[in-house]
């Protein structure tokens, strides 16, 4: 099925909606054992330090993981890694339920981990084999709205589930939800094609060749870096906000919201750009520098209380709407039958970037130096520029040599 032609619209968007739908649950686990915290240390009697352990373990094991999975993926195909991968991560947490200590919730949380670990890499091979590619831009980016809707959804759901039923057949019935995915994919299996194979295996550049090699190293950079500055926006913007100007708690969280509304919303309107337009690099530079501008006036002019939320949705907007043209290019620097490892790799830049920035970003804070936190973020959002135009440009030229050769 590698080499059958795509099909019409209303099959990519059975697609999409499929691949999307295990993409939300996979962000949705992620994030829906922080409100059982207090419930569980008060029955398990462990620390908070232990509890977060759990969110850790999970997220790591995640991010370590992708990389060797795409290497599974390109070499056996997506599809039958992508229903264990889906069953593995919504069957561990359906087994919490009935953990008898904090110790089995760790390991299922490190079984979950290793179950998610599939969905990028398989996810982003599965949707540049099956859409045609005057919409890959609008999948790439439901994709990726539909990973931070899991995201946003996940605590506020979970809280109202255990309003009315406890933590352990709240864990059951969410973890179940996984299995009429799993069902769907199987079914519909036949929509979800794989990569077509290399034509000239023996000139095709080894996994590890093109791992390490100048273009993927500077997409992993970029990927990193912006996730960094993410992080420390999200993480940091209403304490800055409040010490610096004094700005209120409420206003201070409705400019996240607003920040996060608009990143998430932008993701669409990349998808629509990248599917009507060219010179992606073009549009990614200046909605980053757009960004960069608003957020560092957040963090060095006063700004009205009511000017502060408009102005981290527009900032948001802009960096949100940068991100599927940012997928997309990497889709097209990935050599035929590799997006698995690559997109794996790359991404995996992503929960990195989480994973480092709260604690120095954290010291300036305690230290007295608040006032450098939206900069600091803003140079790492400069930086990650370089990254892509060096990227593209050394991937572009790896393609002529590539040509010349043949």
């Amino acid at each position: 099925m590698a080499d059958a032609p795509p099909g019409p619209p209303s099959r990519d968007a059975r697609v999409i909606a499929l691949i999307g739908t295990g993409h939300f649950l996979s962000h949705f686990y992620m994030l829906c054992l922080p409100p059982l915290f207090l419930t569980w240390r008060d029955e398990f009697g462990v620390s908070f330090a232990e509890l977060g352990l759990a969110v850790a373990l999970m997220s790591g094991v995640t991010a370590a993981l992708q990389t060797p999975v795409g290497f599974l993926v390109d070499r056996h195909g997506a599809r039958p890694f992508l229903v264990g991968g889906t069953a593995l991560m919504a069957l561990s947490i359906s087994a919490m339920a009935f953990a008898p200590g904090y110790w089995a919730i760790l390991l299922l949380a490190v079984a979950s981990g290793v179950g998610n670990s599939v969905i990028h890499p398989a996810d982003y091979a599965i949707l540049g084999a099956s859409i045609d590619k005057s919409r890959i831009g609008r999948a790439f980016a439901a994709h990726t709205f539909t990973g931070n809707l899991g995201f946003a959804v996940a605590p506020p759901v979970v809280a109202a589930m255990l309003l009315v039923m406890g933590w352990r057949p709240a864990l059951l019935v969410l973890g179940l939800l996984g299995v009429p995915v799993v069902a769907a994919i199987l079914w519909q299996s036949r929509m979800l094609r794989d990569q077509a194979a290399p034509k000239d295996r023996a000139q095709q550049m080894g996994g590890r060749e093109l791992l390490t090699s100048r273009p993927i190293l500077l997409f992993f950079g970029f990927f990193l870096l912006s996730a960094m500055a993410g992080t420390a926006i999200q993480a940091f913007s209403i304490t800055v906000l409040g010490k610096l100007w004094g700005t209120p708690v409420a206003v201070a969280s409705l400019a996240l919201t607003g920040y996060m509304v608009g990143a998430t919303a932008g993701t669409l309107v990349g998808g629509w750009y990248v599917d009507r337009f060219r010179h992606h690099v073009t549009f990614i530079v200046v909605l980053t520098l757009v960004a960069a501008g608003l957020l560092l006036a957040m963090g060095l002019v006063p700004m009205p209380d009511w000017l502060l939320p408009p102005v981290a949705l527009l900032a948001g907007l802009a960096l949100g709407s940068s991100r599927t043209p940012r997928d997309v290019t990497l889709k097209e620097a990935s050599p035929p039958g590799q997006m698995g490892k690559v997109f794996g790799f790359v991404s995996s830049g992503l929960p990195l970037g989480g994973a480092i920035t709260p604690v120095p970003f954290g010291f300036l804070i305690d230290i007295g130096l608040a006032w450098l936190v939206l900069p600091a973020a803003v140079a790492l959002l400069l930086l990650s520029l370089l990254c892509m135009g060096s990227a593209t440009g050394a991937a572009r030229a790896a393609r002529l040599r590539a040509v010349a050769a043949e």
